[in-house]
């Protein structure tokens, strides 16, 4: 029986999957010849997790992965300068495209190409003849161009964002139906493609003129008709070029293929061919967890590499598939004795908390998990509930076959503090203020997190389910299966034991396995220092900082939201005399109508809904010239103010302590930066009057003082030494104001002769290099015309050739490497930094930027661990990071001792690692809330 109805046909887009592959991954060589394999090994990876995960009724019954031939194709015949923009393929890369053809015909799945067509061509006739016969099929990619496609029985799948693409999705995405896509992309070009496109046109304008016209030929038509003379204009003199765009941009369809649909039904891979491949590639992991999968012996793998280098993610022993059913329930002492006898013979234990909520400072503890191994783990509970009960939240009983939660604490505690038996932890800092409020002080740690963290910053995200997936190739039980989402979501104590145990073991059977996986990658990627001295030792530090917590006055707040409103409310009332009618400022669509439609502003766009945006760089723009704009913005700033802030805080007061207790993120910023959540006290403005009297509700405490201590331009010094410039340097040795020094270097004025408007442009344009601000970026900042802003630049470069110098040979590295270093060795990877189009700006400019700004937070990291020993005998605790200050509650009576003592530890953080050739400066305030400190 031929294709039909009720077949459904799977299209994999090979080339995307190769590239993702390459870019996702360090760069990884067999270790019997030196042959580069991460794009193979990725590539492998991800058509075995779609294998796994395409079962049941809607799994594929025809399948095929597709991959572009070659690079000339027969769109080049009509215009030569197609791709021409794209780099030449990396030469790692190279030797391993026909590896992927082999390794998709050793899973026994269809490998499709052919000369003088791309792949998205085979992939819309195969499509099309899917549809034509009454089936269905998906498309497993993400790129924009094959959104043509769907409708009719055809969608798209991500698979790296698990994400369904159908007609309402593409819609979303191009603003037209998915029949009229090519229309739009012929008219905005791609540059990626170099597609020509219509000049100044982009998606948005496209999509509201094919939807206005009803089709690109109709459009060019009728293009007289078009209101707007420049865009009228643009239609008319481009008209060519926007049919050749079209042209090239629409997949042909009907490409020469030889095969049937019935060729690709879907066939189960061959053992011995398959693991003969993975074998040969020597995928120890891989080979092995599908072995284990057809139930046979994995093939033998020799170590032949004469260098001794294994590929990093084969460096962890291997380890049978996780079991759950051999966890255990540990309900009474005699059994919890023998686990802990396990944990000191064995030397190490994996331990996870399960508790009530997320909040370390409000949760209780439900039970305990440990594991001394792969599959052997174990769940201690302590105060799950009964099932059953009367009242609102069922029974307050105890479940039975529970250990007393004392009990179970006091005969854990002191393994949990010998110094003997590593603690292996996922996200350690979570588990390890639950447990200090209980009184044990859990240590030595290992934090899986941060060991992902070290090594692959910048690849993918550090949870545990992210990991295990990745890593390990298993999907562990999601919390929402056990607790519900939204309304009906329970808490963990309320999860019967029977569903609670298997969870919670497999959470430190996966936290067991992700630690062997990670600890001998440290060594091989040369980060084992930046996790020993930077990571792993601030997990404690910030643990007693987030505990400590910061006194906020609730009856501050509270009067600055009364008077936020009353600023509003005038606000408001100006904002109406200036509209001559009242409307609701809170509305972007109404305030929008107002300033577009009734006062005639140039410089607004519609969203596809037909309303008025109203974002803030379009009211910056016009603020200049109007008040009602500028007026918009004050009440949006004064708004976020007292709901962000005035408002919001006083919710996160602790009832217990009196005190807001922020939670840092370790492993978010690529660059080492940390992050404060819950609420975010990094982000509390300072550069307006309002947002700086915030910080007069953090006060200290009675009888106490705050103390701020801040680096001085620490990020301007960095690049000083980094990039060499001499000038800069003499100038931070001299102690000369840097910005004013800048100046004069820049735009030749004496320094007994600077203006204060001179020095703010040299202020904007120092910090601005830093994060790779263009030319309309430091416009609008300055509010001057763009080409003065692009000459200030192009100036400062000249007179600092070394920053040009730096930024090259930096984005060169990336390039080379996959990642970039700070001085003390952290690795930030830079998957993006061979893309093209939009995103390849921001690659560029964050590859150029971490070095710099990671070196400065590994600076303050080094000095936040000193600082405990170098305090330790003073009434004082350091309560608060915020990127380049930190914040101290000291006795009155030893504020100065407190200032000399932090000041050394923190100018000479990067001692004895680094010697930087600029003096590092630390600036000191204090006084008795956080805004007369700073």
């Amino acid at each position: 029986m031929g294709f039909g109805k009720g077949h459904h046909l799977h299209l994999v887009d090979g080339s995307a999957f190769i590239f993702r592959a390459y870019h996702a991954l360090p760069p990884l060589t067999r270790k019997s010849d030196g042959l580069p394999i991460g794009a193979v090994s990725g590539f492998c990876n991800m058509i075995h997790r779609m294998i796994e995960a395409n079962t049941g009724p809607d799994a594929p019954t025809h399948a095929a992965v597709v991959f572009d031939k070659g690079s000339h194709t027969f769109r080049n015949d009509m215009y030569d300068l197609y791709k021409a923009n794209r780099e030449a393929m990396p030469e790692d890369l190279r030797p391993q495209i026909p590896l992927t053809r082999e390794a998709t015909r050793a899973f026994n799945i269809a490998c499709l190409e052919l000369e003088n067509y791309e792949a998205d061509d085979i992939i819309a006739t195969l499509a099309r003849q899917a549809r034509e016969a009454g089936g269905r099929c998906t498309i497993i990619s993400s790129d924009k161009d094959l959104m043509q496609l769907v409708g009719g029985g055809v969608e798209m799948f991500d698979a790296m964002k698990n994400l369904r693409i159908d007609s309402e999705g593409v819609e979303a995405k191009f603003g037209v139906r998915p029949d009229r896509v090519v229309d739009v992309q012929a008219l905005a070009g791609d540059s990626v493609d170099n597609i020509p496109g219509a000049p100044g046109i982009g998606i948005k304008t496209a999509a509201l003129l094919i939807n206005e016209f009803g089709s690109l030929e109709a459009l060019l038509e009728r293009a007289d008709e078009v209101p707007q003379p420049k865009r009228r204009q643009t239609l008319i003199d481009f008209a060519d070029q926007i049919r050749l765009s079209k042209l090239l941009v629409t997949l042909d369809d009907q490409t020469p293929i030889d095969v049937t649909l019935d060729d690709l039904e879907v066939r189960e891979p061959e053992a011995a061919v398959l693991l003969e491949f993975l074998a040969k590639m020597e995928f120890r992991t891989l080979t092995k967890r599908i072995a284990d999968g057809f139930g046979v012996a994995a093939p033998a793998i020799i170590d032949t590499d004469p260098r001794g280098a294994d590929p990093a993610h084969d460096a962890a022993p291997a380890m049978p598939p996780i079991d759950r059913s051999t966890y255990q329930i540990v309900g009474d002492a005699a059994a919890l004795a023998q686990w802990i006898a396990r944990a000191h013979a064995t030397g190490a234990i994996a331990i996870d908390t399960e508790t009530t909520g997320l909040d370390e400072m409000t949760a209780d503890l439900v039970g305990i998990s440990l594991a001394t191994g792969p599959n052997e783990a174990c769940y201690i509970p302590l105060a799950h509930r009964a099932e059953g009960g009367e009242g609102l939240f069922g029974s307050t009983a105890l479940a039975e076959g529970q250990m007393g939660l004392d009990a179970a604490l006091a005969l854990l505690k002191p393994m949990l503090e010998d110094a003997s038996v590593l603690k292996i932890l996922q996200n350690a800092k979570y588990d390890v203020k639950i447990l200090a409020r209980y009184g044990i002080a859990v240590a030595p740690i290992d934090d899986t997190m941060l060991m992902s963290y070290a090594l692959n910053a910048g690849l993918h995200g550090h949870g545990m389910d992210a990991l295990s997936e990745r890593y390990l190739g298993h999907t562990p039980i999601p919390i929402k299966e056990l607790i519900g989402a939204g309304k009906s979501q329970i808490t963990f104590d309320r999860v019967p034991l029977d569903q609670a145990a298997p969870y919670a073991a497999e959470d430190a059977d996966v936290t067991w396995r992700l630690w062997q996986t990670f600890k001998p990658q440290l060594h091989r990627a040369q980060v084992t220092t930046v996790y020993e001295t930077m990571e792993r030792p601030l997990v404690p530090v910030l643990a007693r900082m987030e505990m400590t917590g910061i006194k906020v006055d609730r009856d501050v707040l509270s009067r600055m939201s009364n008077a936020f409103a009353q600023k509003m409310a005038g606000l408001e009332a100006e904002l109406f005399d200036l509209a001559g009618h009242p409307f609701n400022v809170q509305s972007p669509a109404q305030v929008g109508q107002i300033l577009f439609e009734e006062m005639g502003l140039a410089g607004g766009e519609k969203t596809k809904t037909g309303q008025w945006s109203t974002p803030a760089e379009v009211l910056e723009d016009l603020a200049a010239t109007h008040d009602f704009a500028a007026r918009v913005l004050d009440y949006r700033q004064i708004q976020k103010l007292k709901s962000t802030y005035t408002d919001a805080l006083q919710e996160h007061i602790n009832r217990d302590t009196g005190r807001v207790h922020t939670s840092y993120v370790i492993a978010g910023a690529n660059t080492g930066r940390l992050a404060s959540t819950d609420p975010n006290l990094q982000n509390i403005p300072v550069r307006t009057e309002d947002g700086r009297r915030i910080r007069e509700a953090f006060v200290a405490d009675t009888g106490k003082v705050l103390v701020s201590l801040d680096y001085s331009q620490i990020e301007l010094r960095i690049l000083a030494h980094i990039a060499g410039i001499d000038a800069l340097k003499q100038a931070f040795r001299e102690g000369q104001d840097i910005h004013a020094a800048t100046a004069s270097e820049m735009f030749g004025v004496p320094l007994d002769q600077m203006t204060p408007d001179v020095r703010r442009q040299a202020k904007a344009i120092n910090f601005g290099v830093i994060y790779g601000i263009s030319g309309f970026g430091l416009a609008r900042n300055l509010r001057i015309p763009r080409a003065e802003a692009q000459g200030f630049i192009d100036r400062y470069f000249e007179r600092f050739p070394g920053i040009r110098a730096y930024m090259d040979a930096t984005k060169a590295f990336a390039k080379s490497n996959g990642y970039v270093q700070t001085l003390f060795g952290r690795k930030i990877h830079t998957p993006e930094i061979n893309a093209k189009g939009p995103g390849a700006g921001f690659a560029a400019r964050a590859a150029i930027n971490a070095p710099i700004q990671g070196t400065a937070a590994d600076i303050i990291r080094r000095a936040m661990i000193r600082m405990e020993d170098a305090t330790r005998d003073l009434p004082a605790r350091m309560l608060l990071q915020v990127h380049d200050e930190l914040l101290f509650e000291v006795d009155e009576a030893a504020v100065d001792t407190l200032i000399t003592r932090a000041r050394d530890v923190m100018e000479g953080a990067a001692l004895p690692a680094v010697h930087l050739d600029v003096p590092i400066i630390v600036d000191a305030g204090q006084g008795p809330n956080w805004a007369v400190a700073h």
